[in-house]
């Protein structure tokens, strides 16, 4: 893969991947999340997120939800623990008209309060259907009991009652130490020529002062980890159950093995082990996944599971069954081989997704500074070995490091 990449005079950096789809994705992944947020403002990057679509000095919310979406392109935003991304799909006749919308919104936003009092709730409504949905709940909660009260274990969203309390100077105000160009890399997928992005986004950014790129974020120390088991009656039919513990960060070199063996225990495959023992063997489950998170200086991996309340014992077995097949036994060759395909395939299958591979990039690139290429990610698979699976299994299952959070009815045997 060819990228063209560079970096502005205000610090923004810009990373850009031809191909010949006349459909361009591009936008702005910015290093601000709900870990930057300071005491008092819990669910402020995401509300921020939201209300940047609300206005500018040049463009009211109408003209902005407009913008795009009359030549047919589209405009989203999503928030994460470490970052925003604002980005559009459009054709590339349209390119820019979406460059300077993005650079309008990200930058020049205003937060005008009227609008901060109708999107509050639009928020709050979108708060209350997560919390009638306990198998989306439960990884929020569960990542509280992993990272007690460290910025990392509070929910994206928020709560309702603080967000009432943000004003618009306390919107802007996030926005003016967050948004800033040397935080922020413009990613861009599609048939535009380089050059002619560049003079696009060096109009766009013309008024910016000269800045530097961006620097680490000063993290809050994380807390000791102290394995836990808790039990919340959510007055649900069936029980939620969450097993799981700390992991690597995303610079550990241990992190590809753990990634694999998620894909072995837990993955999107129906032969993964975990499906296999519950559902296919059993039929105790709809649903059983493992997943893994990566953040800067921490990580996760949990496995999740609904089930009659009556089976969450004989469920809980099970897996930890597993879990210690893979931490006593190593795989064999054939075994290894066979997982190695399966999950190189899937990346293969993923990396397909024009829009799903521009976001992947873009974050890659603003929070590594390397470019995404999957031959080296194949590469970096093929090098790991059945001793470097069972070694992550022994440390991350360790017995008695297991945090546990199980949604029930009272009904549990």
């Amino acid at each position: 893969m060819e990228y063209n990449t560079l970096a502005l005079p205000s610090g923004l950096r810009v990373i850009h991947l031809p191909s010949a789809s006349p459909v361009v994705y591009c936008g702005y992944a910015i290093a601000a999340g709900t870990r930057d947020e300071l005491p008092g403002q819990e669910g402020m990057a995401h509300f921020c997120e939201h209300t940047t679509f609300k206005g500018t000095a040049r463009r009211r919310a109408w003209h902005i939800l407009n913008c795009l979406e009359s030549v047919g392109g589209d405009l989203n935003a999503f928030t994460t623990k470490e970052d925003t991304v604002y980005y559009a799909a459009t054709l590339r006749d349209h390119v820019a008209r979406a460059v300077d919308l993005l650079t309008d919104i990200v930058f020049h936003s205003r937060y005008p309060q009227q609008e901060l009092d109708k999107e509050v709730e639009v928020v709050c409504d979108e708060i209350e259907s997560y919390n009638d949905s306990p198998s989306e709940l439960i990884y929020d909660e569960f990542e509280g009991l992993l990272f007690g009260g460290h910025p990392l274990g509070r929910g994206i969203l928020g709560r309702a009652d603080r967000l009432r309390t943000f004003g618009s100077a306390d919107v802007l105000a996030f926005a003016r130490r967050h948004y800033l160009p040397g935080r922020a890399v413009f990613f861009a997928y599609g048939d535009v020529d380089f050059g002619r992005l560049v003079r696009m986004l060096r109009k766009a950014t013309a008024d910016f002062p000269p800045g530097e790129p961006l620097q680490a974020r000063s993290a809050v120390p994380l807390p000791p980890y102290e394995p836990r088991e808790a039990h919340s009656d959510r007055a649900t039919h069936q029980a939620h159950v969450m097993m799981g513990a700390r992991a690597y960060c995303a610079h550990d070199s241990r992190r590809m093995a753990l990634y694999l063996l998620n894909n072995i225990l837990g993955g999107p495959g129906m032969n993964a082990r975990l499906n296999l023992a519950l559902r296919e063997r059993n039929g105790l489950v709809y649903t059983v996944e493992s997943s893994m998170a990566s953040y800067s200086d921490t990580g996760t991996w949990c496995v999740y599971f609904g089930c009659d309340p009556h089976d969450v014992a004989r469920c809980r077995r099970l897996v930890a069954r597993e879990l210690d097949r893979v931490a006593q036994r190593p795989l064999s060759a054939a075994q290894l081989a066979a997982a190695k395909k399966q999950i190189k395939g899937q990346i293969a299958v993923a990396c397909d997704n024009r829009e799903s591979f521009a976001l992947d990039f873009g974050k890659t690139y603003l929070h590594y500074g390397r470019e995404k290429d999957p031959a080296e990610l194949f590469a970096r698979i093929d090098a790991i070995t059945a001793g470097d699976i069972q070694q992550v299994a022994q440390e991350t299952f360790a017995p008695g490091g297991m945090t546990t959070l199980i949604y029930h009815n009272g009904q549990l045997r």
